[in-house]
């Protein structure tokens, strides 16, 4: 593995990539709480047959991490990472964009947006908006488990994960999930790239500048509390593969309920045995499944 800089419309981007250049090429886009480090284990697993791209998105880690909400749109986000397809593989479309959590938002985002920079798009644990837009909404179990979403989004959470040596935002990362895989030393390095309030309120800031609206529990919102989700304009139309880790307590099975209906072609791979940390869990077997659906 090695570290680039990429400059970006005048900002610092920081990326590890690992394999030959001349692999085909994997775009890696990690989600929160995380940062590139998140797929050190899975490059292990594919460096051999492809050429891995992992970037601290904006707001995380070693990359530019603006304070204004305004800087995390959507639109935004998505041209980070096609800026970052343009640095590496500028005149072909990439093998795979592989999204994990938030990191799924971006990777749906270029398949809506750009189909042409994508020949395949990989999934895990993540989600397409409508499906979970319609979830969030139902006032279920999905909507109490993203309670959390508020929490966040609520002035001065960045103070409250930064305090006590992150001890709330270790919180958030460790509820009902297997974290076995985190050693004192991984810990350190995901302290380092959290870094002070001030550096994770770009990773709060995600959430604040998203669209997506929470239920409370037991209380469904009208539709007309929402924002009109096109399907016309939300469809992937290359392959796409959903790994799905089937104990997670953050995302729940009902996050892609009729993600079938916004896909030409779909294949769902659930992983027992793993959560919502799937690729730190099960880094090998998530790597099996990759190349068998990219080799399909």
């Amino acid at each position: 593995m090695r570290s680039d800089t990429l400059n970006i419309a005048g900002h610092d981007f920081h990326v590890c990539v690992a394999g030959d250049p001349s692999k085909p090429p994997i775009l890696m886009l990690h989600g929160f709480p995380e940062y590139s480090g998140a797929f050190a284990k899975l490059m292990v697993q594919l460096e051999d047959d492809y050429f891995c791209i992992a970037p601290d998105q904006r707001g995380y880690g070693q990359s530019w991490r603006p304070a204004e909400v305004d800087h995390y749109a959507a639109s935004k986000l998505v041209g980070d990472a096609g800026a970052i397809l343009d640095h590496y593989n500028p005149n072909a479309p990439v093998v795979a964009v592989l999204g994990h959590d938030w990191g799924a938002a971006v990777a749906y985002g270029l398949a809506f947006r750009q189909p042409d920079r994508l020949q395949n798009l990989i999934i895990a644990n993540g989600v397409h908006p409508i499906p979970f837009q319609r979830a969030l909404a139902a006032g279920g179990a999905q909507s109490e488990a993203s309670q959390y979403i508020n929490w966040l989004r609520a002035d001065g959470s960045e103070e409250k994960l930064a305090a006590n040596n992150h001890a709330r935002m270790m919180g958030i990362f460790s509820k009902h999930m297997d974290m076995s895989w985190m050693t004192p030393q991984k810990l350190t390095a995901y302290q380092t790239a959290w870094g002070d309030a001030a550096q994770i309120r770009g990773m709060v800031n995600w959430y604040r500048a998203s669209f997506l609206k929470v239920a409370a529990p037991g209380v469904p919102l009208p539709d007309e509390d929402l924002l009109s989700l096109p399907p016309e304009h939300l469809h992937v139309p290359m392959p796409h593969l959903l790994l799905w880790g089937e104990n997670d307590t953050a995302l729940l099975p009902e996050c892609y309920t009729g993600l079938e209906d916004h896909c030409a072609n779909l294949t769902i791979q659930t992983v027992p045995d793993a959560d919502h940390w799937l690729l730190h869990q099960k880094p090998a077997e998530i790597a099996r499944h990759i190349r068998a659906f990219l080799r399909r």
